[in-house]
């Protein structure tokens, strides 16, 4: 190829090898090894359909380039490599090789998950990678516990583990992978299962090197079924950590607006706990609305009704307890629209939404509804908020 085009890739530092763009791609155009998730140039035909499936953004990068990246040159990549030095009208000529069909694909994609994420200016640099598919760490399960009520419509674990003196520096808002034991039904190893850790960076215990998660247990879930299934004792083979955005600031005066549903919740306790043991008494500015069906299947409702108000302003949203009506988190968002305007009024807010991928259209309403009403368009303070690291988004 010698007329420019642009190469469709993959960031490399945001990515959290989940895989769920490889498993969507329908002409098979990405693939994976052990350390990296990359695009085939020579089968990609600019379909889209891998862009909306990724919850960080990541999937969403591109370089105009004459002669196109190899499999093998993206596989060593730790970081993107910058633009190539083409010339302006040529490279305006590889900008412009998408039609407006295909923006308009993008632009819809990038209502949620957002494109190009960026991490909070304040956030401590993460590591990433340090244990992939080829070299996997093995942890040792500290302690197995059911977050809800026996008999709910939910059985959500706390699990906790320990790596037995080696490193695992992962950041709240980070996820570490799962690899369950056995094969798939073509006789590979089962790919590691992405779970947030719900601990802050100093361990669930300060100063121990342990790192818990929030898994529930789904009916077919191979990895998920494993997981809840461990014991005390018990070692599991850990990859990670992953991600490079979905960070928290380490600004104390930073507010944090968090909305969750289920096991989303794991990131927002990180950020909850790390606050509790940097900022103490002082308010912490953060505000949570968190969605489930019944106080029984809400993961930690017994833990957070003792998180002091002064930190952390509660919103506890259920939508199916009987005899009461249904509520969503953009309902209550909407009944306290007073606290979330000011809220995105204000240069110091970072926004964090984690959960089912079903939450983002009525929180996005939510949002825009509000938004409105204090004289703002959504979309652009939203975006403007992105670019800033103020806003960020990750649902499956």
């Amino acid at each position: 190829m010698t007329a420019p085009f642009k190469q469709h890739l993959i960031d490399p530092e945001i990515c959290i090898r989940c895989y769920t763009c490889e498993m969507t791609c329908p002409l098979e155009a990405i693939e994976h090894d052990d350390n990296n998730v990359v695009v085939n140039a020579e089968i990609c035909n600019y379909c889209m359909d891998c862009i909306p499936v990724c919850p960080t953004g990541s999937i969403d990068e591109w370089r105009v380039v004459k002669t196109p990246y190899s499999l093998e040159d993206q596989f060593g990549w730790d970081e993107l490599p910058d633009q190539q030095d083409i010339g302006p009208d040529e490279a305006a000529t590889g900008l412009e090789a998408l039609d407006d069909a295909v923006a308009v694909l993008l632009a819809d994609a990038h209502k949620g998950a957002g494109g190009k994420a960026r991490a909070p200016a304040s956030a401590a640099k993460p590591t990433i990678n340090l244990y992939n598919l080829a070299k996997p760490v093995q942890a040792r399960v500290q302690g197995n516990y059911r977050l809800t009520a026996e008999g709910s419509d939910a059985d959500v674990r706390h699990l906790i583990l320990d790596f037995q003196g080696k490193p695992m520096p992962v950041l709240e808002g980070q996820s570490v992978g799962i690899i369950a034991p056995g094969t798939d039904a073509d006789g590979n190893p089962h790919l590691p299962r992405l779970y947030s850790v719900s601990s802050p960076r100093d361990g669930e215990r300060p100063g121990f090197n342990n790192v818990s998660l929030t898994v529930k247990r789904e009916p077919h879930g191979v990895c998920s079924n494993y997981v809840c299934d461990l014991k005390k004792g018990d070692t599991v083979q850990v990859t990670g950590p992953f991600g490079a955005t979905f960070l928290i600031p380490n600004d104390p005066e930073a507010r944090i607006l968090m909305i969750c549903t289920g096991t989303g919740s794991a990131p927002m306790r990180a950020f909850t706990m790390r606050r509790q043991r940097t900022v103490g008494k002082k308010s912490g500015g953060m505000v949570m609305f968190f969605g489930a069906r019944t106080p029984d299947s809400l993961p930690y409702f017994g833990p957070l009704a003792k998180v002091p108000s002064s930190l952390l302003q509660k919103h506890l949203v259920f939508s199916r307890v009987p005899g009461q009506q249904k509520e969503y988190v953009q309902d209550r968002m909407r009944v306290e629209e007073d606290i979330v305007a000011d809220m995105l009024q204000d240069p110091l807010t970072h926004i964090y939404i984690c959960g089912l991928k079903e939450m983002e259209d009525g929180v996005e309403l939510a949002f825009s509804n509000i938004a409105e009403s204090i004289g703002q368009q959504w979309i652009a303070l939203r975006d403007a908020m992105r670019e800033e690291g103020r806003y960020h988004v990750e649902t499956y």
